[in-house]
């Protein structure tokens, strides 16, 4: 029988713990590392709604990008997600950085969706290892870029258009400001990431790369499925599901 300790294990074999940056919290959060484990449920943020569905589903162990217990708390009360997924004996476990970082993770499925080629990763002072991937691209101008980015993940972008030709593009999921500098440095001609700042979008003007933020969520949720395909191929008893979570934020007009 599968446990929990073996899913760690396992996840510590492509996306090693080691790897996460130094203010992250991955691993066993919440639970019991020797629970036997039947069924997972995989979700980009442990919230109400996909809690809810772990448990309305039978799931033994909820797989999650963003750690659940994030930043330092002094308390764990009821109405608390973290509290509520332990009286409901739900194990979690978080793989963040370390899973940015991984061959096959967050960046390497942002590449694939978007068509880069020879990726490879982008070397900064932010991190041990290499998060953000730089590749090339099919000739495209920065706009009709753009509004391929948006069209891929079905989103709306928002875009620092330097007017250049498009080649070689980085992209990093989530909140990859850090790294604009770093792509700049490999020569690319564009940066793709989920978060981005006003000054950031003018900081990449000066430098004179074209940077689309595509948002946190669009950017790394596609991941979790590659997760799941890539643990229920090595452990065939294990029943994989893509738990219910709704993009928090809404665009409006």
């Amino acid at each position: 029988m599968v446990t929990v300790k073996d899913i760690y294990d396992y996840i510590n074999t492509f996306a090693p713990y080691s790897s996460q940056c130094e203010w992250d919290n991955c691993g066993i959060l919440i639970g019991d590392k020797d629970k036997k484990v039947k069924r997972i449920g995989f979700v980009l943020d442990l919230t109400d709604e996909s809690l809810c569905d772990a448990v309305s589903k039978s799931v033994d162990l909820v797989i999650t990008h963003h750690p659940v217990i994030f930043k330092a708390q002094k308390s764990f009360l009821k109405g608390n997600i973290a509290f509520e997924a332990a009286m409901k004996g739900i194990t979690v476990l978080s793989a963040h950085t370390c899973f940015d970082c991984a061959e096959g993770g967050v960046n390497d499925v942002l590449c694939n969706i978007l068509g880069i080629r020879n990726a490879v990763g982008v070397p900064s002072d932010s991190c041990s290892v290499p998060m953000a991937r730089i590749g090339t691209v099919d000739e495209i101008s920065s706009e009709q870029f753009a509004e391929f980015v948006s069209k891929k993940l079905k989103t709306v972008c928002r875009v620092a258009d330097c007017g250049n030709i498009i080649r070689k593009v980085a992209v990093c999921g989530g909140a990859g400001a850090d790294f604009i500098d770093d792509a700049v440095k490999m020569g690319a001609d564009a940066y793709v990431t989920g978060d981005m700042d006003h000054h950031d979008f003018l900081h990449a003007v000066d430098a004179g790369i074209t940077v689309v933020a595509a948002g946190h969520y669009e950017t790394e949720n596609p991941s979790l499925a590659a997760l799941k395909e890539k643990i229920c191929a090595d452990f065939s008893e294990i029943e994989g599901i893509l738990l219910k979570q709704c993009n928090p934020v809404k665009y409006v007009g």
